[in-house]
């Protein structure tokens, strides 16, 4: 098995990094609502992983960046194909038909599990990166936040047929979020640029043969809006989003990702609350709080331990 190094202690600009995913990702609820009223739902996912892989490899060939070729990088092609299958096309394609069936609640909730897979499957695959009571603390408490921060109604049946088997739907795909991670630290040495844009070409040739058979073509021109969205959920939450994510997931390690995981749900409710003059949950400052106590109790044991190997 493949020697990984332990993830280095997380930075001010892996922070950085996690600030912005939280906003772009929680920016993303609006835009693919709006996305929705001109494209179906495998079009929309099949839509914004073309456009990132497009942008991504517009930005390879101005800055002269060669994509690794399959002689003598084999095994690189095997990790990007990995990383785009599980980070992009398993889990966008299972979300878009489960959110058919289940409410949005719920759907955000489930994403709230990508933490705790990614917990279990680090403790055996990662170096550095072993389960501990104070990380399983940290994930509870984040957990609670999420829920109170969402609401206890959004675990509520919305009443659907087929919405027991779209809830564990949504639990696969973050299973699947969960595996890209591993996959995408597992990777060998590799510029991130590059294996980012593989990953992203990977999914779009893949994706998109699916989103013909299940949608089929567009029968009319979409309205502005949605055309907008599409963009900016192309090139924000896809392109720019895996350059950042695989770069956090190289240095400071998967585990230290998922906290983005509660940081999408508060930034969602701030933009609804702002672009869609929605009321703040009451109970948001104790979500907020609950939230960033998990954080803060994850990182403990992370920070002792480096300190004592120092």
């Amino acid at each position: 098995m493949q020697q990984i190094d332990a993830p280095s202690r997380p930075t001010l600009f892996n922070w950085i990094e996690i600030f912005g995913l939280g906003v772009i990702w929680g920016a993303s609820f609006l835009t693919m609502h709006l996305a929705l009223d001109g494209f179906a739902p495998f079009t929309v996912a099949a839509g914004r992983i073309t456009l990132a892989a497009l942008a991504l490899g517009l930005l390879c060939f101005v800055r002269g960046l060669p994509l690794p070729s399959w002689h003598g990088n084999s095994r690189i092609w095997v990790f990007a194909i990995g990383m785009g299958v599980f980070s992009n096309v398993v889990p966008f394609s299972l979300l878009a038909w489960a959110q058919q069936h289940v409410t949005s609640g719920f759907a955000g909730v489930s994403m709230a599990m990508v933490p705790l897979f990614t917990l279990v499957l680090a403790h055996f695959l990662l170096p550095g990166e072993r389960m501990t009571l104070q990380r399983m603390a940290g994930f509870a408490l984040g957990l609670v936040g999420v829920v109170l921060l969402l609401g206890t109604e959004s675990l509520a049946s919305g009443g659907a047929q087929l919405e027991p088997v779209a809830r564990i739907v949504c639990v696969l795909a973050t299973l699947s979020y969960a595996i890209g991670s591993m996959i995408t630290r597992r990777c060998p040495p590799v510029d991130p640029i590059a294996f980012s844009t593989l990953a992203l070409i990977a999914s779009a040739v893949t994706i998109l043969p699916l989103a013909l058979l299940v949608d089929g073509p567009p029968v009319a021109m979409p309205p502005l809006h949605a055309l907008a969205s599409l963009v900016y959920l192309g090139l924000l939450p896809t392109a720019l989003a895996t350059l950042i994510l695989v770069h956090v997931i190289r240095t400071a390690g998967p585990t230290f990702l998922t906290q983005t995981n509660y940081h999408v749900p508060i930034w969602s409710v701030i933009f609804g609350t702002l672009l869609l003059a929605e009321p703040l949950p009451p109970q948001f400052l104790l979500a907020l709080g609950l939230i960033l106590s998990g954080l803060m109790v994850s990182r403990i044991t992370i920070r002792k331990r480096q300190s004592a190997a120092g």
